[in-house]
Parts: C-alpha cells; sequence; structure tokens
C-alpha cells in the first residue's frame, strides 16, 4: 500500500472511516504514516489529532474504540478508506456517525448481529444471549450443532413450520457463535463472494 504523504505540506492525508458492517460512513479524521503503522499496530483506528497535535486513539478516553478490519488507498494515493466495527458511538456528540445518522443496517441480519454485541456482556438473568456467552464458546458450539442436527431432523418431515423455525434457531446461534470467535457474517460473505468471482 503506497500512500503519498508528501502531497499535502502538513503531511496528513484524509481518512474516511466506514462501518465494516453497514457500510455507513462514521466520521472523517486525518493520518500521517506513524498514525497508519499505530493502527496497524494495535488494530484500533488511530488519527494524528491537528488540534492536540499528536497521536491519538479513537475512543482512548471514551472507550468508544474503531476496530480496524480494512484500510484502502485511492487511485490517487492520497486519501483512505477505513473499514471498522465500532464499540459505541463514533462521533464525541454521542451519535452514531459525526452527520448525525443513525448506523443500523439496513439487512435484518446484520442489525440482529449488532443486538447481539451489544446484549452479550449484559445480565444473563436478563438476556438469553447474555447467558449463552456467560456459559462460553464450548457450550454456543454445542448449541449450534445442536440446532444443526433438530433441522436436519424436521427436513426429514413435512411440516414447513417446525423446518423453518429450526432453521432461524440454528441461524440465530451461529450468529452466536460467530461473535463468540471475534467474526461475524460480513466476512463470512466476502468469502462466498471471493469463491464466486473465481
Amino acid at each position: 500500500m503506497k500512500i503519498d504523504f508528501e502531497k499535502y505540506t502538513d503531511g496528513l492525508v484524509p481518512a474516511v472511516i466506514q462501518d465494516f458492517q453497514t457500510h455507513k460512513v462514521l466520521m472523517l479524521g486525518f493520518m500521517n504514516a506513524e498514525a497508519v503503522e499505530k493502527t496497524m499496530e494495535l488494530q484500533k483506528v488511530t488519527f494524528f489529532s491537528r488540534s492536540k497535535q499528536r497521536l491519538w486513539t479513537k475512543g482512548e478516553e471514551s472507550g468508544h474504540f474503531l476496530h480496524l478490519k480494512s484500510i484502502a488507498v485511492d487511485c490517487d494515493n492520497d486519501t483512505l478508506l477505513i473499514q471498522a466495527l465500532p464499540e459505541g458511538p463514533t462521533c464525541h456528540t454521542g451519535s452514531d456517525t459525526c452527520w448525525n445518522e443513525k448506523n443500523h443496517a439496513d439487512h435484518f441480519l446484520t442489525y440482529l448481529e449488532q443486538i447481539i454485541a451489544l446484549r452479550k456482556n449484559g445480565s444473563p438473568d436478563e438476556s438469553y444471549v447474555a447467558r449463552m456467552f456467560a456459559k462460553g464458546l464450548n457450550k454456543i458450539a454445542q448449541k449450534v450443532g445442536e440446532e444443526a442436527v433438530e433441522m436436519v431432523i424436521e427436513a426429514k418431515d413435512n411440516n414447513t413450520e417446525l423446518f423453518l423455525n429450526e432453521s432461524a434457531d440454528l441461524l440465530f446461534h451461529y450468529l452466536l457463535l460467530l461473535n463468540a470467535k471475534g467474526h461475524n457474517l460480513a466476512e463470512v460473505l466476502q468469502i462466498l463472494q471471493s469463491r464466486h468471482a473465481k
């Protein structure tokens, strides 16, 4: 990746931050070479703050980090597109984005992943998702296996309602497992899309 930091007199290039899952634009910041290196090292988006005149990792005070997924440079090598997973609202005002937009996915499965991420650290007494995460990765994986078997059993019968409900259970618990492993559906879809392109 070749970035032309010399194009601008201050040695900074603009960096557009986009949500990896929803594709909403979250914010705009500026980076120098050191900020890009720090971003890669921490796997958390780090800018060069023009007001503070130092490196600044988004979320270092609020805890609302932007977890790095990818960095791309444009055709002129002077602007970055960074895809990240936000941990909480991005804007310092408390808004999801710096344009005061809601950062919700258009696709329900992506929205459901966001709900899972929000509830996983909640109270196990109040949330099924939190209860599953409290039991640990092995229990979540086991549950996916159980739901897969139940779906296969229903597939051999002629009850459409039961089959579809078991399919929904399997998909839901698969999303739990992806989250527990630190991944998401977008990453799986990328693999399927790359296979389709071959």
